[in-house]
């Protein structure tokens, strides 16, 4: 019981949990915005998987942390809009046109890695993001330390959270997108084009993909590999519906999921190889999906989501 509790006050413990939630964050606002205007991106693992390798490439061909980030988020930006045309100009099945864009995105990193770095025994590294002490925030007790010496893109994503809950709460522009996401045909009648509304919010939705996968190379880790994912970007999807298509509580289910797991990390060494690691490894997933089932039943999924939407048409 004591070492149970020294894992939960541990600095180390929650400082990991907004490390491991960072990606979650940035895919999870991502695929909300997209399922907003009525769009479901089921490209999200492809893109942030070639997001991690696009933007890792950038700065390891010399340029700095920042510019990856901002190329990570052009490259999701672009799948994005691949998948727009094809589900929002085309009306092809958005289940499809997702999957599609995950192999094609995830193939394609893999080649371009491939072409552009040479293969070597250990994969080459970049210099990270480093993390950020805030001033007079950082030397709080167990809070400073985890919370407040966290690296740029961390404070960036909780930032991009916020910001989305607001326009979505309490600009027109929140309201635009809510409704083209209900009922796109009611937007129309309205003045507002549903059309132009789901292309932006799929191309920056996919965007913010690709921060998430730049994330794990450019602060996470300090090199690219093509299954680092590991399904992230599924979790994202999953945690959309956890938190009923809202940015805030998208932001507290990817804080659980990541408190799941870097508590099942920690319990491994507690344990000390007594329970085999896999049953360890099961337990952030398994609790998600039991969360994901008890909030599931109350979520009001919009009413226009995987729905084409055609202009005049009722």
């Amino acid at each position: 019981m004591m070492d149970l509790l020294d894992i939960l006050s541990s600095a180390g413990l929650w400082a990991a949990v907004l490390r491991i939630a960072t990606p979650l964050i940035f895919g999870t606002l991502g695929a909300l915005l997209c399922e907003r205007a009525g769009v479901l991106n089921l490209g999200i693992e492809g893109i942030m998987t070639f997001g991690a390798m696009i933007g890792w490439l950038a700065v390891y061909r010399g340029a700095d942390l920042w510019t990856g980030l901002l190329v990570a988020g052009l490259a999701g930006a672009a799948f994005g809009l691949l998948h727009a045309v094809l589900t929002v100009t085309l009306g092809l099945s958005q289940h499809v046109v997702g999957l599609g864009v995950t192999l094609f995105a995830s193939s394609f990193g893999y080649y371009v890695f491939r072409l552009m770095v040479p293969v070597a025994g250990t994969p080459p590294t970049i210099t990270p993001f480093q993390p950020v002490e805030l001033p007079g925030l950082s030397t709080l007790p167990l809070v400073g330390p985890s919370l407040f010496s966290q690296t740029p893109p961390t404070y960036l994503a909780i930032l991009l959270a916020l910001v989305l809950a607001y326009i979505l709460a309490r600009t027109p522009l929140g309201l635009a997108l809510r409704l083209t996401g209900e009922n796109p045909h009611a937007a129309e009648a309205q003045g507002i084009d549903p059309i132009v509304l789901r292309y932006g919010a799929v191309v920056v939705g996919s965007a913010l993909m690709g921060l998430g996968g730049a994330y794990l190379t450019l602060s996470a880790f300090n090199s690219f590999f093509p299954t680092m994912m590991q399904g992230r970007g599924w979790i994202c999807i999953a945690l959309v519906v956890f938190a009923s298509w809202r940015p805030g509580r998208a932001l507290l289910g990817a804080l659980l999921f990541a408190f799941f797991d870097g508590f099942q990390l920690r319990l491994q060494t507690v344990l000390n190889g007594a329970v085999p690691y896999q049953l360890f490894l099961m337990i952030p997933y398994l609790l998600s999906i039991a969360a994901l089932a008890a909030m599931a039943r109350n979520a009001r999924v919009p009413q226009a989501l995987m729905q084409p939407y055609r202009r005049g048409e009722r």
